[in-house]
């Protein structure tokens, strides 16, 4: 079966994991999903990710590790979808807000990759408003 939304599903991923208190997750790799999970790694979003090559599948899983405080508390508090596959949400440089006035981030896909939402205004390019997340 095909996925129509592969980001929209990872996102979702996160979010049941860390709803159910899980340290790791697993999802089907892609180079988008590494870079994605790189800048939320960056961001101080994940723990840690790494990808596992597995026996007898074609494709890599990708394997997440989840960050919490000493509490028991996600640092990830919310992550939503913002552009879909049926309404794209494009931003120009100048466009691109902060969000929560700076406490959370925006990931973009642009032309040099995927930014976070500070990246893109420094290096004034914009793109497809991915997700956001705080």
């Amino acid at each position: 079966m095909s996925m129509t939304d592969p980001i929209a599903d990872l996102l979702t991923r996160i979010r049941n994991a860390l709803l159910a208190k899980h340290d790791r997750l697993d999802v089907p790799s892609s180079k988008l999903k590494r870079n994605l999970a790189a800048l939320l790694k960056q961001e101080g979003f994940l723990q840690d990710f790494e990808v596992v090559a597995t026996e007898g599948k074609p494709q890599d899983t990708l394997r997440i590790y989840l960050r919490y405080s000493a509490e028991g508390t996600p640092a990830l508090h919310r992550i939503s979808r913002v552009s879909r596959p049926g309404r794209r949400v494009y931003r120009g440089a100048e466009d691109i807000r902060p969000v929560l006035n700076g406490l959370g981030t925006a990931i973009i896909s642009t032309s040099k990759g995927l930014l976070t939402d500070r990246q893109a205004r420094e290096q004034r390019v914009g793109g497809e408003i991915l997700c956001e997340v705080w």
